[in-house]
């Protein structure tokens, strides 16, 4: 009997006018929910290279200023499906992505942080989730230019986290 492994994904944040690029899902695992950008890391090729590769096949986008983030452990066990995701951060300063695998995703859209569409897929969820949410909504609190200290309520799969801060 062959030993299951963990796939190794790579998912693209991608931020404009704070507002995050998410597509949803068809035709494959995590079907009609949202997610990033993204999929298999091939054999011999950098991060780097896959996050470029699977935005241009995806969206027809060009991607630059990669940046390694952070990474989820994701099980999905009704589909019996393993995932290790790596999130990569990229700049996109020009173009709209296009759907360029109409059998993979239906729709691209921007969206607010504070304002997620579901649902979310897996990956998503666990970034969200496990990986301090906070440092994402802080970064688009702080593109927002709020000036004194407030609180915020984020509500993430009817998951809410209250968040204090104040700008620097």
């Amino acid at each position: 009997m062959e030993t299951q492994r963990p796939k190794v994904g790579i998912a693209i944040i991608i931020e404009r006018n704070n507002k995050v690029l998410l597509g949803k899902r068809k035709g494959s695992h995590g079907e009609g929910s949202w997610a990033f950008p993204g999929g298999h890391l091939e054999f011999n090729e950098s991060i780097e290279d896959c996050a470029k590769r699977e935005v241009m096949e995806e969206t027809g986008l060009t991607i630059t200023n990669i940046r390694k983030d952070t990474f989820t452990n994701d099980i999905m066990k009704e589909e019996n499906k393993h995932y290790i995701t790596c999130f990569v951060r990229a700049d996109c300063n020009n173009g709209e992505p296009k759907i360029m695998e109409p059998d993979k995703c239906e729709e691209w859209g921007w969206f607010d942080w504070n304002n997620l569409p579901n649902p979310l897929f897996i990956p998503l969820q666990n970034l969200l989730n496990e990986s301090n949410p906070s440092k994402y909504l802080l970064l688009s609190i702080k593109k927002s230019k709020k000036t004194k200290k407030e609180k915020d309520y984020y509500s993430f799969e009817n998951n809410k986290k209250a968040i204090e801060f104040l700008d620097e």
